[in-house]
């Protein structure tokens, strides 16, 4: 198994199943802006919210803004896998709990040259981690709900 999938998979048991998203802006999220078409909630719904840091529990917290829905996670690399590295960037959009409340970005970079490039990632990483935060929402909701 190359370091690619080898570090995907780690990932996958340690946090959730992650399958990729292509990055094709470059950004790796340093542009907090909601992806086009999607503008932030006034108030995260506190399920989404409280499933998402848990979902993405095993990346570093760069900044966790609930009023304005957004959690950004720094760089992770995977101890099997140095040479590569990953972040998310979720962005809560609704204060309801909704299956289109919550959108998930996800970069990656490998190291080439002891210099970090963009590299691609499967196309449904951020679709499945958004169906585990839902999930995970819709847990939390119904555990409420029965006390």
């Amino acid at each position: 198994m190359d370091v690619t999938k080898r570090s995907l998979s780690a990932f996958v048991l340690s946090a959730f199943m992650l399958t990729g998203c292509i990055n094709s802006d470059g950004l790796f999220g340093e542009n907090v802006i909601p992806p086009a078409g999607l503008a932030p909630a006034d108030a995260a719904n506190p399920y989404l919210w409280r499933a998402s840091l848990d979902t993405l529990e095993s990346l570093p917290l760069l900044n966790a803004d609930a009023v304005g829905g957004l959690i950004t996670y720094d760089w992770y690399s995977f101890p099997d896998a140095p040479n590569e590295r990953i972040k998310a960037t979720v962005y809560i959009l609704d204060t309801r709990l909704r299956a289109d409340g919550v959108t998930v970005r996800v970069f990656r970079q490998v190291k080439k040259d002891d210099e970090w490039v963009d590299a691609p990632v499967q196309s449904e990483t951020a679709e499945q981690i958004e169906a585990r935060i839902l999930e995970q929402a819709r847990v939390l909701r119904v555990s409420n709900l029965e006390r």
